[in-house]
């Protein structure tokens, strides 16, 4: 009997106190240092990307959650500063586990975890995160700017790491 006293007692103090996410979407709290969350890709200042396709952040991740098919560059179509670039580059976020082995595997500093933790979807396969997606600036994007997980071209169709179906080019159910 004591022992629940003594819990109530805990509750009703902290119940008394003003709550700290009372300003939430207005205001938000500093993370720590340390933070880490939403991926994000890199260029270089001339413009091309970081990432040259080499895997080794897919062989790092433990969540077995990225998934990078190369390219070769072309003289008339360089995407990168290495000889390949990485044409499909995509990292489940339902899978992952935000342990940074991606970032500290990469030798080029192309891939880091930034400081955004507002990463909610409204459905599954919208937390795929393509190419575009994380070559973009995390401000810019919000939930009701999200790309359609289905607008992939027919080339690219493939199993999104062996969780779903082929990605087709109908829209999910109820979105128009």
């Amino acid at each position: 009997m004591l022992d629940q006293a003594k819990g109530f007692a805990t509750t009703f103090r902290y119940l008394l106190q003003k709550p700290v996410t009372d300003l939430y979407p207005e205001y938000k709290r500093p993370v720590y240092p340390r933070f880490r969350g939403r991926h994000q890709l890199h260029r270089h200042e001339n413009g091309l990307e970081k990432c040259v396709g080499c895997s080794l952040c897919a062989a790092a991740c433990p969540a077995d959650c990225i998934r990078v098919v190369p390219a070769e560059n072309t003289p008339d179509n360089r995407v990168s500063a290495g000889e390949r670039h990485a044409r499909i580059y995509e990292i489940n976020m339902a899978r992952c586990i935000f342990c940074g082995y991606c970032e500290l595997a990469c030798p080029f500093d192309a891939i880091t975890l930034g400081n955004d933790f507002e990463l909610s979807e409204i459905s599954r396969e919208a937390l795929v995160y393509t190419k575009s997606m994380l070559l973009e600036k995390p401000a810019l994007r919000t939930p009701s700017q999200a790309v359609d997980p289905y607008d992939v071209p027919a080339q690219e169709a493939e199993p999104v790491l062996g969780m779903y179906d082929v990605i087709t080019a109908t829209n999910p159910e109820g979105a128009e």
